[in-house]
């Protein structure tokens, strides 16, 4: 079972963490401090909530890549976190899918106007009506293949600090150091590796849905999960709520 959504009512959007002269040279130290004695498969969480509560941010998620263009939320610090990263994956569209697309960082500092709103109008839109104003993405993986993203966001506009970016680099590298060692087994108890089977299996009732589209219509893959994430949106669903509803044939494709 993942990690529920852990929230702070105590933010406010003026908040600013301090941080101290040293922090970015004792980024190792940082990281044993955030990670104490989690357990493998807590490692990327408790990372992630390092970066929430020493950055400039509000809220972090992370996804991960579950192929066909999919994401599996695995971690949110809360409910608008889970909900962003939820929003992206249905619209398949906004600064995590650039970031896996592009492999490199996407810092979008101002969600209401500028060419951060205008590159991504849907997305801007649902995330200013969640009271988010920016979303900094990093993409995890290494040898430029990305596995996934790490998500921050905050609640007022513009960009993270040098020294909140030298920080965030390296968490992402961390989180993704984690991931990649789970995957390949490195936690003796096996317990990452069920997460990471339940991350990756969190999307399948897309991928049956995309299947059964596909038979319907005749198309790819690619062009049925676009119409999946079409009816979606015109319905003001989630992807994840429409594929449960063509699995249970309360809906039907048709050319």
């Amino acid at each position: 079972m993942k990690p529920e959504p852990q929230e702070d009512d105590s933010r406010s959007s003026s908040r600013r963490k301090d941080h101290s002269p040293g922090q970015a040279g004792s980024l190792p130290g940082v990281f044993a401090g955030a990670v104490g004695q989690a357990p493998p498969e807590g490692v990327p969480a408790a990372l992630c909530q390092a970066c929430v509560d020493l950055l400039d941010v509000t809220g972090a998620s992370v996804s991960l890549y579950g192929g066909m263009d999919a994401h599996a939320l695995w971690w949110s610090s809360d409910t608008v976190a889970g909900r962003l990263a939820e929003a992206q994956y249905s619209l398949g569209d906004g600064p995590c899918q650039a970031a896996l697309e592009q492999g490199a960082p996407v810092l979008a500092a101002d969600l209401v106007s500028g060419p951060d709103a205008r590159r991504w109008p849907v997305f801007a839109q649902q995330a200013v009506e969640l009271g988010v104003r920016a979303v900094f993405s990093l993409p995890l993986g290494a040898d430029g293949i990305a596995i996934g993203t790490l998500d921050l966001y905050r609640e007022t506009t513009g960009p993270l600090s040098p020294q909140d970016l030298a920080f965030a680099f390296p968490a992402a590298e961390a989180i993704a150091a984690a991931l990649l060692a789970l995957s390949d087994g490195n936690d003796p108890s096996g317990t990452g590796a069920s997460w990471l089977d339940a991350a990756e299996s969190d999307h399948e009732d897309v991928h049956v849905a995309t299947g059964m589209i596909m038979v319907h219509l005749g198309v790819g893959p690619q062009q049925a999960l676009a119409r999946l994430r079409a009816h979606a949106f015109a319905q003001g669903e989630t992807v994840t709520q429409a594929a449960r509803d063509v699995i249970e044939q309360r809906i039907r494709f048709h050319d």
